[in-house]
């Protein structure tokens, strides 16, 4: 078998990969597009670090190619729905950059309060100027983290060395954890009036960004601000509307929305942002983690066949995913749907199988679900490390299976628990594949599952669906499905409204302030 290793990688990594017997490695860095698709198809393993794009036209071309390995988290990439319809697997490595990015973050942290990057700048300038450099304490700042998973549990463990009070805005973790970790939980509207200083540690949204114009605005005066996560967590122009109106007093990027950055970017022509070109996973230690592990994954799956860190298939034979892979997608949609309407930690999670689904391998359509759940949360969740992330969090997970048939063949029902109530939504197969709800709560329909939806709670009122369907004309907006459930005539009702873009925030104001709407959520899968 041979396999193809065309970034740099640690050459501890590629010594492991050549001593593996029935293996013939090639190292090929720096390939264009097309000599890559014209190669690839001789090769059964990829591996890649962050420099190739393996792209829908390498994948179709690589007709032998079994299984691409990322040196790292982030597989932006790989392109996972051609390398699925492809049959490849796709595994990361997400241990090996956890330590080394925390302590970039710090490192940026500090060097933002204490202005190091401009500093040495103007002495390079010859220019000796102590007083223009002014910089802030950490001691007893409050440090606001959003995202509390592996790396912001770390950096908030470092913080506490500086005697910084911490909060943290993650919906998924409970109490009880933050209590263990030192931190207090906090809305994200109230870690951003409290914070002296924030960091950024979640995954990138669909749709608007984390920290827009508004989010700027209700910040604490003077705050700084780290992003080592995902550049479009922030609007650029945003923030540099909030340091020229001193709002914000600084900040310090390590990703951008487009990389490499361009040198003539606004970002670089203000002297409070301090940029780093992604370094986040550059140390000798964590590359050579990151292609220890890779090389270690690819091995067992192309000798043994033991599928480890995959992002894109379950780790289950081919059989039983041929029959699964329906109820797969609804699950995920179910839990990723489901995540975006609980509301506070989630402490427990019911699944319930009824039907036809009950007789097959449900362990994977939960873990489905799992991944569904965490999917906006959590970097480099997958379906290998969900159940395990839910043990970690302190998430209770039952499932209950029933061959009783009633309306649908077979459905798949969701229910969370969170702090702040319960939340429920079943989910059935219809024809080849297509995944619907019917049912919401208490509410019954039949709802296509789509890219951008909304769903509001109204009153069952004559105008409501008129003033919905101005609002969302008016701000240029397509409907591309709508379904209503109610429990009784001129009572409450649930819409499902499937949109062919995400709505901006002024639009789910405009809705939320109509008469007879009572709630508004944007739900992206």
């Amino acid at each position: 078998m041979k396999v193809l290793v065309s970034d740099n990688l640690s050459a501890t990594g590629v010594e492991i990969l050549k001593k593996e017997s029935g293996l013939e490695v090639d190292v090929k860095t720096g390939l264009p597009k097309e000599e890559l698709i014209k190669i690839i198809p001789a090769y059964d393993g990829l591996i890649v670090r962050s420099a190739t794009k393996v792209v829908a036209e390498i994948i179709e071309a690589a007709d032998n190619l079994k299984v691409i390995g990322r040196a790292g988290i982030g597989v932006d990439n790989i392109d996972l729905d051609a390398a699925g319809k492809k049959g490849i697997i796709v595994m990361n490595a997400p241990e090996g950059n956890i330590i080394t990015t925390a302590e970039h973050t710090m490192a940026l942290l500090m060097s933002m309060s204490r202005n190091i990057p401009q500093a040495r700048s103007t002495l390079q300038n010859k220019k000796w100027a102590p007083k223009e450099f002014m910089g802030v304490e950490l001691f007893e700042k409050t440090l606001g983290i959003v995202g509390l998973g592996r790396i912001g549990s770390i950096v908030s463990e470092r913080a506490h060395a500086f005697h910084m009070k911490i909060v943290v805005y993650d919906p998924y973790i409970s109490q009880e954890r933050a209590e263990k970790l030192g931190v207090e939980l906090v809305e994200l509207k109230d870690l951003l009036k409290r914070s002296d200083f924030l960091t950024l540690h979640t995954p990138g949204l669909a749709g608007k960004p984390l920290l827009g114009k508004e989010e700027f605005a209700q910040m604490k005066p003077g705050i700084r601000i780290v992003n080592c996560a995902r550049g479009s967590l922030i609007d650029d122009d945003a923030l540099i509307d909030a340091i020229q109106s001193k709002q914000v007093a600084g900040a310090a990027l390590d990703v951008y929305h487009k990389e490499p950055l361009a040198f003539d970017s606004p970002l670089l022509q203000v002297d409070e942002i301090i940029c780093t070109p992604h370094l986040g996973a550059s140390t000798g230690e964590a590359q050579e983690k990151v292609a220890i592990a890779i090389c270690d994954q690819l091995i067992d799956y192309l000798k043994y066949g033991n599928v480890r860190n995959a992002v894109n298939v379950p780790s289950i034979d081919a059989e039983t995913l041929a029959q699964i892979k329906p109820y797969l997608v609804l699950g995920e949609d179910l839990g990723n749907f489901i995540s975006q309407l609980a509301e506070g930690p989630i402490t427990r999670v019911e699944i319930q199988y009824n039907g036809e689904v009950s007789t097959m391998k449900v362990e994977s359509i939960t873990i489905a679900i799992l991944k569904g759940l965490f999917n906006r949360s959590i970097e480099g969740i997958n379906m290998v490390n969900a159940p395990f992330i839910a043990k970690e969090r302190g998430i209770e997970v039952q499932e209950s299976k029933s061959n009783e048939v009633h309306e649908y063949t077979s459905t798949v029902q969701v229910q969370v628990i969170s702090e702040n109530g319960t939340r429920k939504v079943t989910g059935s197969i219809f024809g080849k594949g297509d995944s619907r709800i019917v049912q919401f709560d208490e509410y019954h329909m039949e709802a296509v599952l789509s890219k951008n939806m909304l769903v509001l709670n109204n009153m069952d009122v004559p105008g409501v669906i008129g003033n919905l369907g101005n609002i969302l004309g008016k701000n240029n907006l397509n409907i591309a499905g709508f379904h209503l459930g109610r429990q009784k005539e001129e009572g409450k009702a649930i819409s499902i409204v499937n949109i062919d873009s995400p709505p901006t925030t002024e639009t789910l104001r405009e809705l939320r302030n109509t008469s007879h709407i009572l709630s508004v959520h944007s739900v992206t899968l």
